[in-house]
């Protein structure tokens, strides 16, 4: 029998996890975590936190069970004592004990703990919902946070992520990406798991008992007609083909509720840092910042794009429609969803830049900006990842000259710099400059942030 004690972090009565649970747990993310979700409530997080204490929060909101397993393998959770000398409060926010234990549970747990916590689900509607998770071995986690079938997004799960260092951040928004999940890790589509009750003490219901439990993701044959675990995910989600000609304007009108969404924060950025107030990973700099949104816009535009060149789109047709479509950058200014299409790789996350960098108006600084990530990136992989796992270095490598192809290209293209160019070499990348065309006036940012604030991970965590 169950005999709760008002020193525990919180209480549950005969509160437990069910499907019904679950379903209103999934309705709870959808509506409640935005990007500046911890901000406002002061939590610093990394990957794996921001998934934990999504999970903790709610199951202290609605007095559910909660548990976590520490990296020296201990199961805490609601029931802990260990804060009882901290008062309680009935919002959560506001509750000292909770924190702290919450703040503890976070200390203690990385990505190679979620395994413990977690359980691999069949890979369908019912079950791939918002507050499932995508674990990447011991490297990665991401919540997934909406799920879009109806052709309007370029996949139709959409992920929630933090990552290293730990600090109080946005969250980034991002649409489903997974390399094939690995059955040895159970990493994949996961959910959380359910403690339950018995013999006196709190444990986790086994694995298999689970009601969404399923190893299909792993087998040969889930990825059968599909080219990767990314379009397999996708097609079991959302099967329908949809006309090109719809989904192209499912795709407009979300990249444009993107875009006019972006307009009050790149304002309220230039007021507030213009004058050189926000310095980059400070409080003000995450508030009005844009790197995940950004990278949203540009997943969103190279989907369209690839919609209407693979299905040989009328081009003037498309042009006319995305420019009748205004976007009101500031007062008495505005562009065209097609100037958007054409300048949106080039957009400054960066709040002290100028309203022209923000907006992609300033293309050969965000080249070489960008170049410069590209660089950094494939520097980090070789001297992070080239030993312990160079299947993976040679993969995240190649992207990464990918990206160095297309910027070289679009330095060309731009004349940016005469003569100049983006180069590949056995000894690795190099940038060479010739005369300038265009004066910059200040350094701007690259809009995404480098592959290794992604995939980086620290063994104490």
């Amino acid at each position: 029998m169950l005999n709760e004690s008002s020193d525990q972090v919180w209480e549950v009565g005969d509160r437990r996890w069910t499907v019904e649970e679950e379903h209103r747990f999934e309705k709870w993310v959808d509506e409640t975590i935005t990007e500046d979700f911890f901000i406002r409530y002061k939590i610093p997080t990394d990957c794996a936190d921001a998934v934990y204490a999504i999970r903790w929060i709610y199951a202290r909101v609605e007095h559910l069970p909660a548990a976590a397993t520490t990296t020296d393998g201990k199961l805490i959770g609601h029931w802990s004592t260990d804060w009882k000398h901290l008062p309680s409060h009935s919002d959560w926010a506001q509750d000292k004990r909770f924190r702290a234990a919450l703040l503890y549970m976070l200390s203690a747990t990385w990505t190679g703990t979620l395994p413990h916590d977690t359980y691999p689900v069949r890979i369908s509607p019912d079950s791939v919902t918002p507050g499932a998770l995508l674990l990447m071995a011991e490297s990665h986690v991401v919540m997934v946070g909406h799920v879009s079938p109806g052709g309007s997004q370029a996949h139709p799960l959409q992920t929630w992520e933090s990552m290293l260092p730990v600090k109080v951040r946005k969250l980034i928004l991002r649409n489903f990406f997974s390399p094939r999940p690995e059955s040895r890790v159970h990493s994949g589509l996961v959910k959380f798991r359910w403690p339950v009750f018995e013999n006196d003490e709190w444990k986790y219901l086994p694995v298999k008992e689970h009601p969404f439990y399923s190893e299909e993701q792993y087998s040969p044959h889930f990825y059968e007609g599909s080219g990767d675990f990314v379009e397999a995910v996708a097609k079991r989600i959302d099967p329908t083909r949809y006309a090109p000609a719809e989904k192209m304007a499912k795709v407009m009108e979300t990249v444009t509720r993107f875009l006019r969404e972006r307009v009050p924060i790149v304002l309220a950025g230039n007021q507030q840092c213009r004058n050189g107030g926000c310095p980059e990973a400070s409080e003000l700099w995450e508030i009005y910042s844009t790197p995940g949104r950004d990278g949203m816009i540009i997943s969103l535009m190279g989907h369209l794009s690839q919609i209407i060149e693979s299905n040989h789109l009328d081009r003037e047709m498309v042009k006319g429609m995305m420019e009748a479509i205004p976007i009101a950058i500031a007062e008495n200014r505005s562009v065209s969803l097609y100037d958007v299409y054409q300048n949106h790789l080039w957009f400054s996350p960066h709040p002290e830049d100028s309203i022209e960098a923000r907006w992609g108006l300033k293309k050969c600084e965000m080249i070489h900006a960008q170049t410069r990530t590209a660089q950094n990136s494939i520097a980090f992989v070789e001297r992070t990842y080239r030993k312990k796992d160079p299947r993976y270095a040679d993969f995240s490598i190649q992207q990464q000259q990918e990206i160095l192809r297309r910027l070289n290209e679009d330095w060309k293209n731009s004349e940016c710099y005469s003569g100049a160019s983006v180069q590949t070499s056995s000894r690795g990348i190099m940038i060479t400059h010739g005369q300038s065309s265009e004066n910059p006036y200040q350094q701007v940012s690259s809009p995404l942030p480098t592959l290794s604030s992604y995939y980086s991970s620290s063994p104490s965590r």
